[in-house]
């Protein structure tokens, strides 16, 4: 039985979060809820699940960290999805950007 692929719930945070991590950032996970995902500064609410579920991320080792805390990175299989995704992102129209930044 195939498993059900996980929806995106907000498209724009999701360009976003690839194309931060394709520039080299990393995820940082300090809990399992919504919103305990720290990109750049900045609270990831939904793309990380996603990412995730689809493969997009490998985990990193992070000396002298918490226990508690996870850092992740765009795996090798994210590397080019995140190219793709991030140049057809800014192929659209900033109209039709705008809206998705609006509808999710």
């Amino acid at each position: 039985m195939n498993q059900p692929q996980p929806i995106i719930a907000d498209r724009g945070e999701f360009v976003d979060v690839l194309n931060r991590l394709r520039r080299g950032h990393l995820l940082v996970q300090c809990g399992d809820g919504a919103g305990c995902c720290v990109l750049d500064g900045a609270v990831v609410y939904h793309a990380a699940p996603t990412l995730l579920a689809y493969g997009l991320l490998d985990p990193v080792q992070t000396p002298g960290m918490a226990p508690h805390m996870r850092c992740w990175r765009l795996s090798d299989r994210g590397r080019p999805f995140a190219e793709r995704v991030w140049r057809e992102w800014r192929r659209q129209p900033l109209w039709r950007r705008l809206a998705v930044r609006v509808t999710g």
